[in-house]
């Protein structure tokens, strides 16, 4: 059975400190030790590939305008620190100069991090200019691609994107209902399973279901994880990784399970 690396993995950066997919919140992510930073992308409509999460501006910046309709230059003047509420309810990354950045800055900024890029946009698609980016940078070995659209992560594996794929949701409930007596028989396109704690009334945190990902050849990571007490216990019962909002009050979790 393979052994995989844990991984503690900053969702959207360390977006519970900063706004989310901005350099700063990666940032903040690297400084406080993870592993990982998994992130969005999408592309604008002169084939830019930018870090968001959402298809339009509207949560994150206050700007009511999709990605895909935009140019970059458009998407460059939206206010990327503004989505960032605080505990008091105020705003203190607004108005600041942040800014949505490329996918071309992220690898050139963190040059030695991985990456876990989950693929947003499904039309018009971006998955050859996606590859092709990442080939320009030599990325596959540190980039994991996901995309929740389970055509996307299939024509991604098609094209012989040689970095870790991330098993589609289709694929996910083929590997629930799969019994573990045929792990040498059956064998999953991807790499890696990301699920929540629950899907449904299947509990995906359970020891047996991390063991039938283990036994499949398969690392597991759980999304989206901010409790030390939780994240302990997955470690404990074997998880890989988990995927969270604030890396930095999981670090001591990690290193008693490194």
């Amino acid at each position: 059975m393979t052994k995989h690396p844990r991984r503690l993995i900053g969702h959207r950066g360390a977006c519970a400190e900063r706004p989310e997919n901005t350099i700063e919140s990666f940032q903040r992510a690297v400084d406080v030790g993870v592993d990982v930073l998994e992130t969005d992308v999408h592309m604008t409509s002169d084939g830019v590939i930018v870090v968001c999460h959402d298809v339009d501006g509207a949560r994150a910046a206050n700007v009511c305008e999709f990605i895909a309709e935009c140019d970059f230059g458009r998407v460059q003047r939206w206010d990327a620190g503004w989505g960032y509420v605080d505990a008091s309810g105020t705003r203190p990354f607004a108005g600041k100069g942040l800014r949505v950045p490329t996918l071309d800055e992220l690898l050139t900024t963190f040059p030695e991090v991985r990456l876990n890029i989950d693929v947003k946009q499904r039309t018009p698609t971006m998955v050859e200019p996606l590859l092709d980016l990442l080939a320009r940078h030599d990325a596959a070995s540190r980039v994991t691609l996901a995309s929740f659209h389970g055509a996307v992560i299939r024509d991604i594996r098609r094209r012989g994107y040689g970095g870790e794929t991330v098993l589609a949701r289709d694929e996910v409930m083929a590997l629930i209902a799969a019994p573990s007596i045929m792990s040498r028989a059956i064998r999953f396109g991807g790499d890696t399973v990301q699920v929540p704690l629950r899907a449904g009334l299947f509990d995906l945190s359970s020891c047996k279901f991390i063991d039938k990902c283990h036994a499949f050849g398969l690392r597991v990571d759980y999304w989206t994880i901010n409790d030390p007490i939780v994240t302990d216990v997955l470690l404990e019962r074997g998880a890989d990784g988990v995927i969270s909002d604030d890396p930095a009050g999981l670090t001591s979790a990690f290193a008693r399970h490194r």
